[in-house]
Parts: structure tokens; C-alpha cells; sequence
């Protein structure tokens, strides 16, 4: 019963409204806008930024990812897992690609005078996101502040000021 409908997607040649906290836009190309896309392992986005805006700390806990830049520069990174912890980053220009592997946090920003576009590939039609910021201090309901403040070593007041943003 698929229809032609359940294979396709418009709209990746529009850019993202870009103004939130952070400045950045995803547009998901995943499973839930493309139904064709279910149990085909592949997925992908187009990520919007202006000048010094950032897609912040996230992670994909299902797929691994390969971004290209299409305009601009960005500054991109991922951490490799405990207990080193170590940050893998470079300056991309247009037409470079970055690897994030799956599960490890990452991010990007843009470091150019200039709006910067992406496109996104993921190893998943269904990645999931989690990005950390988020996820920490604005969990539904909130993680114990002290639990906070003792993991982060910092005072109580700090986190609630934190929380408060999210």
C-alpha cells in the first residue's frame, strides 16, 4: 500500500529558521518524514547556521554520522569515551567531510562571517537525538539538584540557575 508520497522529501533546499538560543536548525530527513525510509538503515539532515552559531554537545545513540559542509567553515568535534576523554576536532571548509561515530558526543559551530550549511548522512532511519544540555538540566522532571551540583562540582544555586534556562 506505499505510495510514491512515502518515498520523497521537499524542502532541503530552504534554509532553517535560525534564530533560538543556540543558532542552529535541523531539518530531519528520518523514517517519520520519509516512511520509506523504515527499516532501510539510512537517514540524513540539513543543518542551518549563522555566523558563531552552534549545533550544541549532542549525541545519536542509534547511528553513526558523516557530515559535509556545503557553505562556510565550521568548527567540529566529537569526545571519545571514558576514561580518556579525549577531543577529536578540526576546522571543516566547504566540501569536507567529519565522521562522528555512533553514540559519542559532538557538536558544531560556525566560525565564518557567513551563514553555514551541512548535509547530514546517518548509518539509521531512525538515529534519535539526545542532545546534553538538554538532557541534563532539562529533564521532565528534573534530575536532584544536589546529584547536579555533585556530579558538575559546583554550588546548588548554579544548577537551579541552569535548570531555569531550559
Amino acid at each position: 500500500m506505499v505510495q510514491v508520497n512515502d518515498f520523497t522529501f521537499s524542502g532541503l533546499h530552504m534554509a532553517g529558521n535560525t534564530s533560538n538560543v543556540v543558532g542552529s536548525r535541523v531539518t530531519p530527513v528520518f523514517a517519520a518524514q520519509v516512511p520509506g525510509l523504515n527499516t532501510l538503515g539510512i537517514s540524513m539532515a540539513r543543518i542551518d547556521f549563522p555566523p558563531w552559531g552552534i549545533n550544541p554537545p549532542y549525541t545519536h545513540p542509534r547511528a553513526s554520522e558523516i557530515l559535509t559542509v556545503l557553505e562556510c567553515s565550521l568548527q567540529v568535534g566529537f569526545i571519545t569515551s571514558n576514561p580518556e576523554n579525549r577531543l577529536i576536532a578540526k576546522v571543516l571548509q566547504k566540501g569536507d567531510v567529519f565522521v562522528f561515530p555512533q553514540g559519542l558526543v559532538h557538536f558544531q559551530r560556525n566560525i565564518g562571517h557567513t551563514n553555514a550549511i551541512a548535509i547530514a548522512a546517518l548509518s539509521s532511519q531512525s538515529p534519535g537525538v539526545i542532545t546534553i544540555g538538554n538532557a541534563i538540566f532539562g529533564s521532565n522532571p528534573d534530575i536532584p539538584s544536589d546529584l547536579l551540583a555533585k556530579a558538575f562540582q559546583v554550588d546548588k544555586n548554579i544548577i537551579y540557575q541552569i535548570q531555569s534556562r531550559f
